[in-house]
């Protein structure tokens, strides 16, 4: 008989790898977004479709499927069949790694559930993941069909929700398999609190307030991605010599200039980012005078390493130009960011 904690580490481990899977998933629709891939597939085949095009006649087949559409007609009218193959793969091995992702969480899920290791009060949350995976499917295919009408261009609304149902899964399972791995004790109760451990209240108020804000920033590049505002105003900290750049109110109604005016769009992602830099350092250093336990203080500290590191990961790729690679790890940082956060806040509520 496995005791409830190796069953419940092991749990955790697996879900762990989903996350971890996820993280790929994520940094792969970056590049496909960055390479300009994803409105090569123009054609949804959830259950089928795991084989790419075999032999130079399948290849013709689906290159003539995608002449069919916007994207080849008004911009990619040049493109040769080689070229098309290698935008093809990046879609497609995005897709294929979503249905691995599938299978991954299937199988071993009705392992633990045969071998009855799943808690009743695990259970709902593992369904919750499931309908979750499956609804981040069908936004993915709508967000594509929003590219394959007449603007040869996925909606940055579908995107940016896209990228945002991603992170939410992200952070729901490493949630999860953190409880998992390090339980919350029973609450004891506790001696009256000396004014020292404001510090440590502060934090625990703090810190998943500070979450909220890292993945509010994070979804706001998604808007920078959708509208490839990122391609504009390279040059930091002024925007076209100024810190408000210009027309930033220029479209009617007034609310649509923060989700679809690329000036003010870049003005937003860079404002959250700075409040996100500067609130972070502030409550690390309010963390330093706290009575923090190892684990808290440890991961306060990745928390603050990964935000300025992700603030020169962002000031560079803008600078350069959104460079493929450049951009990808900036996508990244955003979502390792946004663990480390997650990962603070946990352990700040287990203490």
């Amino acid at each position: 008989m496995i005791s409830a904690p190796k069953k419940e580490r092991a749990i955790a481990v697996w879900l762990f790898i989903i996350c971890a899977m996820i993280f790929a998933m994520v940094l792969l629709g970056g590049v496909t977004r960055l390479t300009h891939s994803g409105l090569s597939m123009v054609e949804w085949r959830p259950l089928f479709g795991i084989l790419p095009p075999i032999g130079e006649a399948a290849w013709q087949l689906v290159f003539e499927q995608y002449q069919q559409f916007p994207e080849y007609q008004k911009i990619n009218f040049t493109m040769t069949q080689a070229e098309f193959k290698r935008i093809f793969l990046f879609e497609y091995s995005h897709r294929v790694l979503g249905r691995a992702i599938g299978v991954v969480f299937a199988v071993p899920f009705l392992y633990f559930l045969l071998r009855r290791r799943i808690s009743w009060r695990l259970a709902p949350r593992l369904g919750v993941m499931f309908v979750l995976g499956g609804l981040q499917g069908l936004l993915g295919w709508y967000m594509v069909q929003s590219g394959l009408v007449d603007r040869p261009d996925v909606s940055a609304y579908r995107l940016t929700a896209h990228l945002g149902l991603a992170v939410l899964i992200y952070g729901y399972i490493f949630w999860t398999a953190l409880g998992l791995l390090a339980p919350q004790p029973q609450p004891q109760p506790q001696p009256q609190q000396a004014s020292g451990d404001s510090g440590w209240r502060l934090g625990r108020i703090g810190a998943p307030v500070l979450t909220a804000l890292v993945f509010l920033t994070l979804l706001s590049g998604g808007f920078v991605a959708g509208n490839d505002a990122g391609l504009a105003y390279n040059s930091f900290p002024l925007m076209d010599g100024r810190f408000v750049p210009e027309d930033i109110f220029r479209l009617e109604p007034w609310w649509r200039n923060f989700f679809e005016n690329l000036p003010l769009v870049q003005l937003d992602h860079r404002l959250l980012a700075l409040l996100t830099v500067f609130a972070t350092l502030a409550l690390w250093l309010a963390g330093l005078r706290a009575p923090l336990g190892a684990g808290a203080r440890q991961a306060f500290h990745v928390w603050v390493a990964m935000v300025m590191l992700q603030l020169g990961l962002g000031i560079a790729t803008l600078l350069l130009f959104v460079p493929v690679p450049l951009g990808a790890a900036h996508q990244a940082g955003a979502l390792l960011t946004f663990s480390a956060a997650l990962w603070s806040s946990h352990a700040l509520r287990r203490e």
